[in-house]
C-alpha cells in the first residue's frame, strides 16, 4: 500500500508540474500579416468593417486557426513597410505575409524602378523568416497619364515573376469602377465595398493556407 501510494504522488506531481509548464510557457499563435495602407486599415470606417476584419471572420469560419495581424498604415508607402516589416518579423513568425502596398508610392509618382525594388525586399524579408506571401496588385487612375500607369501597372507582374508568389492582379478589380462601392474621394472603397476586396483576394489566399 505503501509504494502505490509513494508512486501516485510521484505521478501527480509530474502532471502537475507538465501543467504548470503548459499554462507558464507562451505559445506562439499561427498568424497572417496584412501589410498595407489605407485600402487595409478599414479608412473612414470601423475597423469591424474592414475587409482585413472579415478575413479574419471568414478563416476562423472555415477552421483556419490564423490570428491576422493588421499592420495597415494609411498613406503608408512601400519604404515605409520595410521598416514596419523588420519590426513586425522581429516580434512574430507568421505563416503568411499579404502585401499591399505600392499605391501611395504611384500617387506621388515615386519611380517604378523604386516601388519594385522595395517590394521584392518586402518579399525577400517574409520569406527569409519562412513565410509564404501573397501579393495585391494595383493600378492608378488615368489621370496620371498612359507612360506612368502602364509602367505602374507592369510592376506587380514582374515582382511575382521574379521571386515566384502568389499574386492578385487587381485588388481593386471588383470596386474601383463601382461608384456604389467606394466612398466619396472615388478613392477608398466604403464599408460597401470591403466584401468584394475580400472576394477578390481569397481564390489566391486559399491555396496557401
Amino acid at each position: 500500500m505503501s509504494v502505490s501510494i509513494a508512486i501516485g504522488s510521484s505521478v501527480r506531481k509530474t502532471i502537475a508540474f507538465l501543467l504548470f509548464v503548459f499554462l507558464t510557457i507562451p505559445v506562439q499563435a499561427r498568424s497572417l500579416i496584412v501589410l498595407g495602407d489605407s485600402l487595409s486599415a478599414a479608412y473612414q470606417m470601423d475597423l469591424e468593417q474592414g475587409w482585413v476584419h472579415l478575413l479574419q471572420q471568414r478563416l476562423e469560419q472555415q477552421g483556419y486557426a490564423l490570428e491576422v495581424i493588421n499592420a495597415s498604415v494609411s498613406g503608408d508607402t512601400t519604404q515605409n513597410g520595410i521598416a514596419r516589416l523588420n519590426l513586425l518579423l522581429k516580434q512574430t513568425e507568421p505563416e503568411i505575409v499579404v502585401i499591399e502596398l505600392g499605391g501611395n508610392d504611384g500617387l506621388r509618382g515615386t519611380p517604378p524602378v523604386a516601388i519594385q525594388r522595395n517590394l521584392g525586399r518586402l518579399i525577400d524579408m517574409a520569406e527569409g523568416n519562412g513565410a509564404k506571401v501573397l501579393l495585391l496588385g494595383m493600378q492608378l487612375p488615368p489621370n496620371y497619364g498612359k507612360a506612368y500607369t502602364q509602367r505602374f501597372s507592369e510592376i506587380y507582374p514582374t515582382v511575382a515573376d521574379n521571386k515566384d508568389v502568389a499574386l492578385v492582379p487587381f485588388f481593386m478589380e471588383q470596386v474601383a469602377l463601382f461608384p456604389e462601392r467606394m466612398q466619396d474621394d472615388g478613392i477608398h472603397p466604403s464599408a460597401a465595398g470591403q466584401p468584394y476586396l475580400l472576394d477578390t483576394m481569397w481564390p489566391y489566399l486559399e491555396p496557401l493556407l
